[in-house]
């Protein structure tokens, strides 16, 4: 990413992430699976939407590890299940690149959906963190971040800028679709999107 592109995610808050990939659009036929999966407890879903993400993997990326978007421990107890690892944990699978349970939430943050830009940043920052005995699995490390969903991309950077300060070489997003183009501040080859409605 040159200095240009940096510029512009540091403007729009969006700093932390090096890169970020999705399959398309929040919209449709998407966002229902996107729903059933989240919501609905449909976990089996994981697998056709894990064939999104990879379908919208760069093939000329590498990592070394994969982390998933973490829910706090109250929130994951009442779902179940945290939708980002079961989609982690299908990519792994077909990529063999290993899932690193390194990221952790440390506070319960409201509800992000409805939240304005600002208050989204707000309300996330400082929520994850990597426990220095993770650390190892970090430091000096490709991290791919698995979400299904993005936004604005607070979340996201506030992830990513936790696996930087834990030594992360390079933090890139993969999510399964985003809520808008965001053509204003990620030039196509920074933001990508693979097959969907693009």
């Amino acid at each position: 990413m040159d200095s240009e592109g940096r510029c512009a995610l540091c403007r729009s808050g969006l700093r932390g992430f090096d890169a970020a990939y999705c399959f398309g659009a929040y919209e449709g036929v998407l966002r229902d699976l996107i729903h059933l999966f989240k919501y609905a407890g449909v976990k089996t879903l994981a697998r056709p939407l894990g064939d999104l993400l990879s379908a919208a993997l760069p093939r000329g990326e590498r990592f070394d590890a994969i982390a998933a978007v973490p829910m706090h421990w109250m929130r994951r107890w009442r779902r179940g299940y945290n939708q980002s690892e079961l989609l982690a944990a299908d990519l792994s699978r077909r990529c063999g690149i290993p899932v690193t349970a390194c990221l952790v939430r440390g506070r319960v943050t409201a509800a992000q959906a409805g939240l304005s830009n600002t208050r989204r940043r707000r309300n996330v920052a400082g929520a994850f963190r990597v426990p220095p005995r993770r650390a190892g699995s970090v430091a000096g490390k490709r991290i791919l971040l698995i979400d299904d969903v993005m936004t604005t991309g607070s979340t996201a950077s506030a992830c990513a800028q936790a696996l930087k300060r834990a030594g992360a070489e390079r933090v890139a997003l993969l999510t399964a679709a985003r809520v808008d183009r965001r053509s204003s501040i990620l030039r196509p080859a920074e933001y990508s999107t693979m097959g969907g409605s693009g």
